[in-house]
């Protein structure tokens, strides 16, 4: 998946994999704009363009989360049988990074046994109203 930089490469060396938060000094001053801003996300229309991702889903995690949340919380992998968006139900909602992830969960599958044009229409117009700057963005 295409993205932005936004911290150093060696920012999770001595923590491992961790989730960004509100608190986190990891990001460059640039990369904490682009994060708070979601213009790190943009690359991603690239993947969008390949195939490789839906303008909207499921949004997509780091392999090492997965593995870790696969079989933590219930009905996590059912988010994988569509592809990952650049935006998606559970983001217009405000559940995004350090969040609670089974409410997460929650929203990603109400999406998938829900989807209609109508919704993907109404989550880019949520999106352009409260997906780009959100208080959970960091």
């Amino acid at each position: 998946m295409f993205k932005f930089r936004s911290m150093p490469i060696d920012a999770e060396n001595k923590t491992g994999a961790v989730w960004a938060s509100k608190l986190d000094k990891r990001a460059t001053p640039f990369g904490a704009f682009l994060r708070k801003t979601s213009l790190d996300e943009l690359p991603q229309l690239f993947n969008v363009l390949k195939g490789e991702m839906s303008l909207i889903g499921p949004r997509p995690e780091r392999p090492v989360f997965v593995e870790k949340y696969k079989d933590e919380v219930p009905h996590y992998m059912k988010k994988h049988l569509v592809k990952a968006g650049l935006t998606g139900w559970a983001q217009v909602h405000g559940w995004r990074g350090n969040t609670c992830l089974h409410t997460r969960i929650e929203h990603d599958l109400y999406y998938i046994e829900n989807w209609s044009l109508w919704l993907d229409i109404k989550i880019i117009i949520m999106t352009v109203f409260r997906g780009f700057v959100n208080k959970n963005a960091y």
